[in-house]
């Protein structure tokens, strides 16, 4: 895992961590948190789905690129970022 990928890591998890955070603190009748709670999970795992994608996509297309011998190491770099 590259050092721009722990921190995107980092940074979700902290922001997911906030949210809950007040959510459960939050003076909301307990159907409301649940609710709550049930809609940041969803949006969340759609996020992490997407970001997972997207970086499956980009390795399979480096892979592909150096098994073809097109393989730019400085090209394939400036893509990921």
């Amino acid at each position: 895992m590259t050092t721009t990928e722990k921190i995107l890591t980092a940074v979700l998890a902290g922001a997911a961590a906030g949210v809950l955070a007040g959510i459960l603190m939050a003076p909301d009748k307990g159907t409301e948190t649940r609710r709550k709670l049930s809609d940041t999970t969803r949006e969340s795992l759609s996020k992490v789905k997407d970001f997972a994608t997207s970086s499956v996509s980009n390795l399979k297309e480096r892979v592909f690129s150096k098994v073809n011998g097109n393989y730019d190491e400085a090209g394939a770099e400036s893509r990921m970022m």
